[in-house]
Parts: structure tokens; C-alpha cells; sequence
């Protein structure tokens, strides 16, 4: 194998591959990079068994061919070589080194045998559905800080994402919850997608999912079956397996009787809750709230530290009552809100809250009180 490429084109798909590699592998070939040219295209692979993404980028083909090379240590190569650098990769006549260079600069990397990378089993995937990069930024962002991360309740670890009819409205909903919190947020069903089987998407497939979204543009094109699925950018293919478990009945936690209506400037009471929380413990970060006519008084007492005390002016008008949260939980809630106000429906101190965005219909979030 022999390629000429230019540099900016080789860092950008290596960063975007090179983060599916764990930093610890038991298996060797996992720290790999899988590097196929061939028709003017080098194609890179990675993988952990559990995701495989794999990018096509234009590059010049002298001599086609494939090699493996440690996905981290030619990342950082290729990030320390100056801009505009073209990048020649070839391998040796024995087939078990890479060499790169690139202007002065000569590198020799021991490589592995492209017949030892895993090949991730290709399923048939039934459900094909294209969304907005936007519409697919948004399921996520909203929902993402809610997957729990505790490892024995795995069925919790990820994106709940399926399709449902609500009050005659095709919808697809993404829910989230690590038992503590929950963020449902809901669009439009895309067409294709009635058929769509209910996955959870894991966790670290979502992160990676998340920074591919940051840089793309118009639509991702979507695989799905019951054991694995699949989005497609432009040049990038990312396939996961899904998480092999029942997500509980979210319904179930989501109250549909709270009375009492609390209105709020949200961007006012995040900025409450973040400062009164600085005396907070790290254990607790518990924030209690006392509502009163038109008044919402925050505070924090830490015997090792202190209290704190905070006012707002809200709209209420039920009866007094006090609540405490946790202050990252509410700060997670309110940094995913658009509108600038925001509707609590509480019932009283030891049942879940609703929250809603006012500006946006479509996402809901439940947030479980603490005592304090």
C-alpha cells in the first residue's frame, strides 16, 4: 500500500475514528486503525466490537492496498505535523510496518495484519429513515444528561428511541433516565420510521453520535434493527450494537395530576441555584426550595461550610410549600430549556415534578425531590 494525503484531510477522519478506541485493549488489533486504499479513496476503521466507525477521505493511490497501525499513536503524528503537510503512508516490503512521512519528518510504525480486524457482522436492517442533522442534535442534546451511569442497571445506559402514536400524532420519541431524572423529548415521525423497532442506543455510541453531529450538515441517514443500528453521514458510517435489555415503563414516573403551577425566568433561577449551590457538599448538592405567593426563596445550609440564600420573583399562587433537588440535577434541566420562561407542576414535597420548556411542547422533563 502506498497514499499521499493531505494532512488537514488524514487528522480530521483519524479524530473522528481514533475516539471509538478504547485506551486499554486486551486484544491488540483493537488499538488499531484499519487503512484500505483503493479508487483514489482511503477508507479508515475502528473499532471496540461494541461500535465500528469507518470514513472515507479522497487521497492520491499509488499503490492500493490495506494495513492496520496504532490508532492513538498516529493520531498524534498526524496532529503534530505542520498544516498543509502533504502525508505519504506506505507500507514496508515485509508488510509490518507503516512508514509516514511528511516533508523531513519519517515515522516507522509497527503494524498488524489486516486479516486480524474485526469485521463487524453485517445485519440485515430493516427500518431505513433519513432526519435533519438538527432534528437528530436535539433528541439527543436534550436527553443525553440523563443516561445513567450505573453499570448494573444497563438497561438505563443509554437512549431510549421508539416510535408511538400520541393523541392521533405519529411521533419518535427519545427518553432518558437514570432514575433520579427523567427528559423525554418528541418529533415528528419520519417517514419509514413506523416499522422501527423500540432500541436503546448505549451511551458511548450517543457521545459519539453527538461530535459527529457537532460538524455535519442536512440529513443522517438512519439503519435500524432489533440487535444493532447504523448512521450514515456523508463520508462517515457508524454502526453500533444496541443495548440487549427492556427499558422500564417510563410512564409510569411521569405525574399527570400536579396542581401547583410555579412560572419562572429560567435563565434567573439557574444562576440562583448555581450560586447558592457553592456552599453546597459534594455528597448532597441539595438546594431547598420554599414557594410562597409570588415568591420563590432558594437556600443551602452546610454544617461544614455555611448557608446560603437566594430570592426570585416567580409567578405562584398555591399554597406555601418547600422542596428540596438536587442543584446539578436543576442546572442540567434548565441548560437544555429554549424558552426563556419555564412552567414546574408540583404536587407537594415528596412526589416528582414536572418541568416543562414553555417554548418547546415537545420536551418534558421529571426531576425526583431529595429531603434537605
Amino acid at each position: 500500500m502506498k497514499t499521499i494525503i493531505e494532512r488537514s484531510d488524514l487528522l480530521k477522519a483519524l479524530n473522528h475514528v481514533q475516539s471509538v478506541v478504547e485506551r486499554r485493549n486486551t486484544i491488540p488489533i483493537l488499538s488499531n486503525v484499519q487503512l484500505e486504499a483503493d479508487n483514489g479513496v482511503l477508507s479508515l476503521t475502528a473499532t471496540d466490537l461494541e461500535i465500528e466507525m469507518r470514513e472515507r477521505v479522497e487521497a492520491e493511490i499509488v499503490q492500493p492496498g490495506a494495513i492496520t497501525a496504532p490508532a492513538h499513536m498516529l493520531y498524534d503524528i498526524v496532529r503534530k505535523l505542520p498544516d498543509g503537510a502533504q502525508v505519504e503512508l506506505a507500507t514496508d516490503e515485509t508488510g509490518g510496518r507503516l512508514n509516514l512521512v511528511a516533508g523531513k519528518s519519517a515515522f516507522t510504525l509497527q503494524a498488524l495484519p489486516r486479516e486480524d480486524f474485526p469485521a463487524m457482522a453485517q445485519d440485515e436492517m430493516p427500518v431505513a429513515f433519513a432526519l435533519p442533522v438538527g432534528d437528530l442534535r436535539r433528541l439527543i442534546d436534550k436527553t443525553r444528561f440523563a443516561i445513567s451511569v450505573e453499570e448494573t442497571r444497563y438497561y438505563l445506559n443509554g437512549i431510549y428511541l421508539h416510535v408511538l402514536e400520541d393523541g392521533g400524532s405519529p411521533l419518535l420519541r427519545a427518553v432518558a433516565t437514570d432514575g433520579h431524572r427523567l427528559a423525554r423529548v418528541d418529533m415528528a415521525q419520519p417517514v419509514g420510521a413506523d416499522a422501527m423497532p423500540a432500541v436503546i442506543i448505549p451511551r458511548k455510541t450517543v457521545g459519539e453520535v453527538q461530535k459527529l453531529l457537532e460538524e455535519a450538515e442536512g440529513e443522517v441517514s438512519l439503519q435500524v434493527s432489533d440487535t444493532k443500528i447504523n448512521f450514515a453521514f456523508a463520508e462517515i458510517v457508524l454502526t453500533s450494537k444496541l443495548i440487549d435489555g427492556k427499558f422500564p415503563d417510563y410512564t409510569r414516573v411521569i405525574p399527570s395530576d400536579n396542581d401547583k403551577m410555579l412560572k419562572l425566568d429560567a435563565k434567573s433561577f439557574a444562576q440562583s441555584v448555581d450560586r447558592v449551590s457553592a456552599i453546597s457538599s459534594e455528597k448532597s448538592r441539595a438546594v431547598k426550595l420554599a414557594l410562597d405567593k409570588d415568591s420563590l426563596a432558594l437556600s443551602v445550609s452546610n454544617p461544614d461550610s455555611g448557608s446560603a440564600n437566594d430570592e426570585l420573583s416567580v409567578s405562584y399562587g398555591a399554597d406555601a410549600m418547600e422542596i428540596g433537588f438536587n442543584a446539578r440535577y436543576l442546572m442540567d434541566i434548565t441548560g437544555q430549556l429554549d424558552g426563556e420562561t419555564a412552567t414546574f407542576e408540583l404536587a407537594d414535597s415528596g412526589s416528582p415534578t414536572l418541568v416543562r420548556d414553555d417554548e418547546d411542547g415537545q420536551a418534558l422533563y421529571v426531576l425526583m425531590p431529595m429531603r434537605v
